[in-house]
């Protein structure tokens, strides 16, 4: 006769998924390191450094016009206006792990975070 599935099993399941939803959770949270950076090149060209422990707000000039507006907010980079005509750079996620990057390629402008760790997992289902 087969073994049914019982109480002590749906205690051990439950205790197990708790342990590693608090793993994956911690493990999130602390791949947003101090001391990452945000780089902004312009047409191959470094434009600035921006830490992101620091809450500002960038304007990138390109021939004397604002052609993009970084935000930096939470330790997170993000693109908030563009003056490109598609404005896919602006509709990109905020980025905060290492080797991230934000691309606006009419305005040749790119956004790379550096230092911090590299996340080490894509995704977790």
């Amino acid at each position: 006769m087969a073994k049914r599935f019982g109480k002590r099993d749906g205690i051990f399941l439950g205790v197990l998924f708790a342990v590693l939803f608090f793993f994956c959770i911690s493990f999130y949270l602390s791949e947003k390191k101090e001391g990452a950076v945000a780089e902004v090149t312009v047409d191959g060209e470094l434009y600035g450094t921006y830490p992101l422990d620091q809450d500002q707000t960038v304007d990138i000039i390109i021939e004397e016009t604002v052609a993009n507006v970084l935000a930096i907010q939470n330790k997170t980079a993000d693109i908030t206006k563009a003056s490109c005509p598609d404005k896919l750079c602006v509709h990109q996620k905020a980025i905060s792990h290492a080797n991230e990057t934000i691309i606006c390629l009419p305005n040749k402008v790119v956004v790379e975070i550096k230092g911090g760790r590299e996340p080490a997992l894509d995704a977790f289902t």
